[in-house]
């Protein structure tokens, strides 16, 4: 199995949306821009959002398990994919890399 990086790329935040549609929430998101995570084995990271996670993870496991050009020809990198999480006050984009 190969190792993935996964690279928190950018973080959105929709105030308008949050004002008039979210209840209020302590730390609805805890990623940082420019995190990484190593994940030598497809399992959730510590401290990974679990929401993002599922989100990830076909994509983390297809590329670890060596699957190749996911979008098609979009990606420069055949063994990348750009992939965000599913919030929709807060998304989060996130790159996976193949490590060799």
């Amino acid at each position: 199995m190969k190792t993935i990086k996964i690279t928190v790329i950018r973080k959105a935040c929709y105030e308008d949306l949050i004002m008039q549609y979210e209840n209020p929430l302590k730390n609805p998101c805890d990623l940082k821009e420019g995190q990484v995570f190593l994940i030598d084995e497809v399992k959730k990271p510590d401290n990974f959002c679990e929401s993002a996670w599922m989100n990830l993870y076909p994509y983390v496991f297809a590329l670890a398990h060596g699957a190749e050009d996911i979008y098609s020809g979009w990606m420069k990198n055949k063994k990348s994919a750009m992939v965000s999480c599913n919030d929709g006050f807060r998304p989060v984009s996130f790159l996976l890399e193949v490590l060799d």
